[in-house]
């Protein structure tokens, strides 16, 4: 039996949306579960279009996310002579030709096709002219000679048993008048060159499957299994584009999600193994079978990926998360500095309480990362005389303590509480603005003990309290 092979075939028009990493994990995955190969090719024909940046970026992409292929990138434009020999074979074996209408005359044709508000389907002219007839003066596209009658039924591997009628598919053009081949007739030749035993893709393609297909049966190729997956809609049902907002990685590695929490977020995504939600990476490769996979397109919810990714955050072994919150600040926030790192490593375990992302732990740690306390505006307005009592009184007893721990800073706190008549909130309050600069933050004791002797002692000395 042929090895499993299976491919993941971006164009580098732009950056890599986050439908298309979803099918390149299936990819991945099945080939990993077969024992199999994965490649990446990346389809830049479209001259125009296609940028470096872009096929930097969707690499750069595929890799954060943990997904490797075998072997170097395919370029796809580096094989454009391989897909322009298949073109003239199938014009010699009757399965292509040249076809001499002008612009003018398809636009005509596109034309009526919206006055009588059908779908245009080119009316075949040269299909069987005599090339004789051809004017000099119009350079030809070549055409595929497609099936006019019967049926056409595609075994997919998701969706089931599909029939389409044959004369629902034009004569489709594989090779345009200025020498380049189209996406289908490309698509075709790399697919059998490179071996695929399995397409797996997103259902807006299947009817370049038909199309291929053709292609594939009159060069007497063995056809692939195809797996068409439905794609992903936003919350509101649309279908998600380039131009949604987080369509990107980029946009959910800006944010702090994990990239193992959103490849198993991605992963559950439209397909589904008994009742379980959180795999980790073996589990994926272990359990992933194209049943699994829903007919129904999916919705993106960004509340469920914040959700799998607070899980992950919780369960994560704190010097994984350590790594992670250092690499995270220093793409996108401020480098922790040297003298911080260590305090902040010890307080993970509760500047990670309620976190939901990365950027949401750093906000919980900057009153530890920062030299200075900013002070919000709204709450430094609270210290009153009341309160710079309750942090005076505080500072005079914490200076007599050795230890630093909830047993030796717990009865300061209730002696406070009970000589200034208040409650925990009228001493807990104060602390946290004075220490961290807001009334919102950890838990005192965790602050207190986070920061150091110190440092909490130059806090709450700080002019700025008045």
């Amino acid at each position: 039996m042929k090895k499993v092979a299976t491919r993941f075939a971006p164009s580098p028009t732009g950056p890599l949306h986050i439908g298309g990493v979803r099918t390149a994990l299936f990819n991945w995955l099945y080939s990993k579960n077969q024992k199999g190969v994965f490649y990446l090719r990346v389809e830049d024909t479209d001259q125009e279009r296609s940028k470096d940046e872009y096929k930097d970026q969707i690499i750069k992409s595929l890799k954060w996310i943990g997904i490797n292929y075998d072997g170097d990138e395919y370029i796809q434009s580096k094989k454009i002579e391989d897909h322009i020999k298949i073109v003239n074979e199938l014009l010699k074996n009757g399965h292509a030709y040249k076809c001499y209408c002008s612009n003018e005359e398809i636009e005509e044709q596109k034309k009526r096709a919206r006055q009588k508000k059908i779908p245009y389907i080119y009316d075949r002219k040269w299909r069987d002219k005599n090339e004789e007839d051809a004017p000099k003066d119009i350079k030809p596209v070549i055409r595929f000679k497609s099936k006019i009658d019967g049926t056409a039924t595609l075994n997919d591997l998701v969706q089931g048993e599909v029939k389409i009628d044959n004369n629902t598919i034009e004569d489709f053009i594989i090779l345009r008048n200025d020498g380049t081949p189209t996406y289908n007739l490309s698509a075709s030749v790399d697919d059998h060159q490179m071996n695929m035993t399995h397409i797996i893709r997103g259902d807006d393609h299947k009817i370049n499957t038909f199309k291929q297909i053709q292609i594939y049966q009159a060069m007497k190729w063995e056809l692939p299994s195809f797996a068409h997956i439905p794609l992903i809609h936003t919350i509101e049902g649309r279908k998600l584009s380039k131009r949604d907002k987080a369509s990107t990685l980029d946009d959910y590695s800006k944010i702090g999600i994990i990239p193992d929490a959103l490849r198993n977020y991605l992963l559950r995504l439209g397909w589904s193994y008994k009742d379980k939600e959180i795999f980790t990476l073996d589990e994926s490769i272990k359990h992933f079978n194209l049943e699994g996979i829903g007919k129904s397109p999916s919705k993106l919810d960004m509340s469920r990926i914040l959700s799998m990714n607070e899980h992950y955050i919780k369960n994560i072994d704190e010097n994984d998360l350590y790594d992670l919150l250092t690499e995270y600040c220093k793409l996108y926030k401020s480098e922790i500095k040297s003298d911080k790192k260590d305090k902040i490593k010890k307080s993970l375990i509760f500047l990670k309480n309620k976190a939901k992302t990365l950027e949401d732990i750093f906000n919980n740690g900057q009153y530890i990362m920062v030299d200075e306390v900013n002070f919000n505006q709204d709450d430094i307005k609270l210290i009153d005389d009341k309160a710079k009592k309750v942090i005076s009184d505080f500072n005079t007893q914490f200076n007599r303590i050795d230890k630093l721990s909830k047993e030796t800073l717990e009865p300061i706190v209730n002696e406070l509480i009970k000589s200034n008549d208040t409650n925990f909130k009228g001493v807990g309050q104060p602390l946290r603005i004075a220490l961290t600069g807001s009334k919102f933050g950890p838990g005192i004791y965790d602050i207190i003990i986070s920061l150091g002797k110190d440092e909490v002692t130059k806090r709450l000395t700080n002019k700025k309290l008045g």
